[in-house]
């Protein structure tokens, strides 16, 4: 391998070596000392008890690791919004778990967390998912009440989307295993089936202290709302069992149980590696992301055999279009191509850019995989469309609005991985958030913003110039570069995946060695709920 490749290969592994380094912190919660006191009460911590709950030996694809990542620092912070929450295989059966982290301020909700959790509800919804709840929470952290409680995607959604699902007919079982109180306590009782752990699981409204309050009575809590009084007295807990490991045993008993759901058919066939070395994507992405490279190199490390039929191999050159397989499954891939091209006019065309011809191929082929039933992955390398007058002229909205028309109505599942820059209206053709991708994912070489950190900082800096001249003031050129520099940094904080990922812009940062596992893990997810309508877009202009 060339000076070049192994410089690549080095910055990737030093990123790569950073995000497992921050995931170690966060996977330590509210701290040892936290996690200790949690192992003397006789409970697990919410990762321990997901690492039971799983089949052993099979993979368990972590949604929000690094959410909440430098937020509520006043507060002491919130590691991975105090609940983890993830995709696992239960009985052989792929699941979403919810499992709160009593470590994090006894698995309070800070607003962070209520956006997390509603996350692991959409995704349950949208591949028709069975969802497990192991539940061990003080409820909303109060002195943020204001931003978690009264509005539409605050925690009450959670409840709503509780009765939603259990009409959809999507499997919900809860296992309380420690404090499940007030409002939360409609979770697990609105779930199929609730399991609670004698002596360190309760449910109710009000505690005992809040009931002598309220109406002078005195009370534990233990007889107020534990294990005994819920399975003897009260009924609204089906199970009763002695300890955590129990709990996790009888969810697994109940998924064994369950039938094996109408699916949506997507085609797969017998997996196969691919035959160029996918370790080889760690040397091809550029150290310096303005570097060119080609992205058929990298897709070709991620298919079956490293083989994709291109789609329209000679036009819009600088987005690749083409069906492959991915761990057997079929894919339609849409990414952008970083290399410079040139046209059959002998025009160039900058890599990393939309022009005319490229939304319009793309979307073509979107249409043809909705037409097909094919998921779509879409691969990001972009810094928008073309600008300039002769590409205006040309009318590159309304192309550009017609990718955005035929990606946005698709009925197929869509799938959206930051490989490296993710900017502006790009990142909106390219399926971005908020065109509901099922998953969201990005390399430890993404960003994503309006524009680069370099274009954006001089932007604002001309702004914040010209506003000082407005007043009669004059900046040095030594101030001038300060400010620059206090811009750029924090704009390019602002892009980075850990931003990002903080508050959950995008479901997982991941190795790009994970990338075949996860997607196909989503296809296997979205294939359990079919597909019930017929494709259509809006008006497009022509």
């Amino acid at each position: 391998m060339d000076l070049k490749f192994n410089k690549n290969q080095d910055n990737m592994k030093l990123m790569i070596s950073e995000m497992n380094q921050k995931l170690q912190k966060i996977y330590l919660g509210g701290g040892q000392k936290k996690i200790d006191s949690t192992h003397k009460q006789g409970k697990l911590t919410a990762r321990e008890r997901i690492d039971y709950l799983i089949d052993k030996e099979s993979y368990f694809f972590e949604i929000g690791a690094f959410v909440g990542e430098g937020m509520y620092q006043e507060y002491g912070g919130c590691p991975s919004g105090g609940v983890v929450i993830g995709i696992g295989y239960v009985s052989g059966k792929e699941c979403v778990i919810v499992a709160n982290d009593a470590t994090v301020k006894a698995g309070a909700w800070f607003p962070i967390t209520g956006k997390k959790n509603l996350r692991a509800q959409e995704i349950a919804m949208e591949n028709h998912l069975p969802i497990i709840y192991l539940v061990d929470s003080a409820g909303i952290f109060l002195p943020m009440q204001s931003e978690i409680f009264a509005d539409k995607e605050h925690f009450g959604r959670i409840f709503r989307n509780n009765a939603k699902m259990s009409a959809m007919g999507i499997i919900q079982i809860s296992a309380v295993m420690g404090n499940c109180v007030a409002g939360g306590a409609y979770l697990p009782i609105m779930s199929d089936e609730a399991i609670i752990v004698n002596k360190t699981g309760t449910i109710f409204l009000a505690g005992s202290y809040l009931v002598k309050s309220a109406i002078g009575e005195e009370i534990d809590n233990e007889t107020l709302g534990g294990a005994t009084t819920h399975t003897e007295i009260s009924g609204v807990v089906d199970y009763k069992v002695e300890n955590d490991h129990e709990a996790l045993d009888t969810i697994r008993n109940i998924i064994s149980k369950v039938g094996n759901p109408e699916n949506a058919g997507f085609n797969r066939i017998e997996p196969s590696k691919p035959k160029l070395k996918e370790e080889e994507i760690y040397g091809i992405i550029p150290e310096k992301r303005d570097q060119p490279f080609d992205m058929m190199d990298v897709i070709k490390r991620l298919v079956d055999n490293s083989e994709i039929d291109e789609y329209k191999a000679g036009y819009g050159k600088t987005i690749i279009c083409g069906y492959a397989r991915i761990d057997g499954w079929a894919v339609g891939i849409v990414a952008n191509q970083r290399k410079i091209v040139k046209t059959k006019t002998n025009e160039m065309q900058f890599g990393g850019v939309i022009y005319n011809d490229s939304a319009d191929k793309a979307a073509h082929f979107i249409m043809n995989c909705n037409q097909k039933r094919i998921p779509l992955l879409f691969l990001h390398d972009v810094t928008g469309f073309m600008v300039g007058s002769r590409s205006e002229h040309a009318g590159i909205i309304k192309d550009g609005a017609k990718m955005v028309n035929a990606m946005a109505n698709s009925i197929v599942p869509k799938f959206s991985i930051v490989i490296g820059n993710s900017y502006g209206a790009g990142n909106y053709a390219m399926c971005g958030k908020a065109y509901d991708p099922r998953l969201m994912l990005a390399w430890p070489t993404a960003q994503i913003a309006v524009m680069s950190g370099a274009s954006a900082a001089k932007t604002l800096l001309q702004i914040q110039v010209a506003t000082l001249k407005t007043k009669g003031e004059e900046i040095t050129k030594e101030a001038e570069e300060k400010l620059l520099k206090e811009i750029t940094d924090r704009y390019t904080y602002q892009t980075s995946p850990y931003y990002a990922a903080s508050n959950l812009w995008i479901d997982a940062i991941i190795d790009p060695l994970k990338t075949r596992k996860v997607i196909s893990m989503g296809i296997e997810a979205a294939n359990h709920n079919p597909i019930r309508e017929d494709y259509k877009v809006g008006v497009i202009r022509t």
